[in-house]
């Protein structure tokens, strides 16, 4: 990192603050490798003012549903020494919106199901259409088919 002066270092309860988390949600982001601090001689964490857009990302990030590795993946494209430009920002949300839409075809899709499911009324996990269509699981023995089904929707 480059020499930053006081004034452009925040402390952690004033990022939080200002980001509209808790210090322990700050801290946890950090450990996740999110966000970057640096740290005082007595072991204090201080963070550059531009973790406050990143501190945004992740919680635009949340909000549309993405989980924390899949904002994680995106921010390790991004500089971790300075703020992003407006080009790798656009980049990002770009690549986002995608996986938003995605994601609501994939609950379209299941919202159909859901529709077939509820006019059966078969009350069957072996017959049922939606979790287990053409008796699928069958074949693959005993255990939980939750796993599969959720690994089928993220590769549509």
């Amino acid at each position: 990192m480059t020499p930053a002066t006081s004034k452009s270092l925040l402390p952690i309860g004033e990022i939080a603050s200002r980001a509209g988390l808790s210090v322990p949600t700050v801290r946890y982001y950090e450990s996740r490798n999110l966000i970057t601090s640096e740290r005082t001689a007595g072991n204090k964490r201080l963070f550059r003012r531009y973790t406050l857009r990143r501190l945004a990302v992740i919680a635009a990030g949340q909000r549309v549903g993405l989980t924390l590795a899949e904002i994680a993946e995106a921010l390790a494209e991004l500089p971790t020494d300075r703020a992003p430009t407006q080009e790798q920002w656009h980049q990002l949300s770009t690549h986002w919106a995608q996986m938003v839409a995605r994601r609501i075809r994939q609950l379209e899709k299941l919202q159909g199901s859901l529709d077939d499911c509820i006019g059966c009324g078969c009350l069957s996990l072996k017959k049922c259409h939606l979790f287990n269509p053409q008796d699928e699981a069958a074949s693959e023995g005993p255990g939980s088919r939750w796993m599969r089904k959720s690994m089928e929707y993220d590769e549509e």
